[in-house]
């Protein structure tokens, strides 16, 4: 009997056989969550850049994930630097990260900490500007995405959850099963007290952006609506969204906060099924369409980067062509050891995280289950 949990989330690898436009970064902290760094930073950088933290679906690799989302060419165009956290086997037997493994959700410990320490490094090599630091993902990478922003929320701006999950639905397999399958129906005042006790900070928040597909029968679309109402409450906002539009033919809400100001927004893409909406037909078109990168006309990379304001300035195309595939000396070598040895003063060194034996915990809990013989 083959093992329900890991045909359900398993998401293809979009594009792993194209080329390979990031780069490995050095070992950053003391790295607990035991991930692989991997970056893409353009060959001119705006001259006050942003960082975005993409986190790709289980299967799924980095280069696989960008070649397919079309971030390293929006990042060419925009001037912005890429930031990759790769998932390895011997943590999760499907390289997806451990959005319901306690010890990898909380700050200061596992893989958030891991990415946190990464985004630490990146931040001080290329001189990033600390308003200006975003996350994304997919899938087991979308509630990753989650967990980052509700434990360092002072970190980021904002973040775009695709076919995710809210933080803190699940903090073992079985209830990963169940938020899954039915999206949870837990009280927005409730989620939202998971994000305030994920840190003691108070405010501001980031501003969210959620992307899910009506037709998803891997993540219910009802997680959707749960990480609108888990954000919406840290905001001061309750009641019906301010903004009810089509956006190339599909559903999107916004909701605004007292300042007038869009904090959270939902697309809902009608009828498509578990991955991530782009659009490979339009002249500019950054994407390239694959396993779970869907072509929906809307692309979602160009309109979740013009919702951070990472459009706003524009590199020449002529400066960004021919870029040569070694990280900048800034961020490589002895300087990048000293800059993140300054970094780690600012954080808790964690115990080592242990070794999950993933693929026997989940058979386990399957067998209780009564779900595997």
């Amino acid at each position: 009997m083959r093992n329900p949990f890991f045909d359900a989330i398993a998401i293809g690898a979009g594009g792993t056989g194209a080329a390979d436009r990031l780069v490995d970064l050095p070992v950053s902290g003391t790295n607990p969550g035991a991930l692989r760094a991997r970056a893409y930073v353009p060959a001119r950088l705006a001259e006050h850049p942003a960082l975005v933290v993409v986190l790709h679906g289980c299967t799924q690799t980095a280069a696989g994930y960008d070649h397919g989302s079309g971030w390293s060419r929006l990042a060419d165009r925009h001037g912005f630097v890429l930031l990759y956290p790769e998932q390895d086997r011997t943590n999760n037997a499907n390289l997806c990260f451990n959005w319901f493994e306690p010890g990898d959700i909380a700050r200061g410990e596992g893989e958030a900490l891991s990415i946190h320490q990464m985004i630490e490094a990146v931040v001080v090599a290329h001189s990033i500007e600390r308003d200006r630091i975003f996350v994304t993902g997919l899938s087991a990478g979308g509630a990753m995405a989650s967990v980052m922003l509700a434990t360092y929320p002072e970190t980021f701006a904002a973040g775009a959850i695709i076919a995710g999950l809210p933080y803190g639905c699940a903090t073992n397999v079985q209830h990963a099963f169940g938020a899954m399958r039915s999206g949870g129906r837990t009280r927005p005042d409730a989620l939202a007290e998971l994000i305030r006790r994920a840190s003691d900070h108070d405010g501001p928040w980031p501003s969210v952006s959620v992307w899910h597909g009506s037709g998803d029968a891997t993540v219910n679309p009802d997680n959707a609506d749960a990480i609108v109402a888990q954000w919406l409450p840290l905001h001061g906002i309750a009641g019906a969204p301010h903004v009810t539009d089509v956006v190339n033919g599909y559903p999107h809400r916004a909701w605004r906060n007292a300042d007038g100001r869009i904090v959270v927004e939902a697309y809902s893409i009608t009828g498509m099924g578990h991955g991530i909406p782009l659009d490979t037909n339009d002249a500019g078109s950054v994407e390239v369409a694959g396993p779970y990168m869907l072509d929906t006309a809307i692309s979602s990379s160009q309109r979740i980067a013009e919702f951070w304001g990472l459009c706003s300035n524009t590199i020449a195309q002529s400066d960004a062509v021919g870029r040569a595939q070694h990280m900048d000396p800034a961020i490589s070598g002895t300087d990048l050891t000293h800059r993140v040895a300054q970094a780690r003063r600012l954080y808790p060194d964690p115990k080592p995280a242990p070794v999950v034996e993933m693929r026997r915990i989940i058979d386990d809990a399957l067998r209780r289950a009564g779900l595997l013989k």
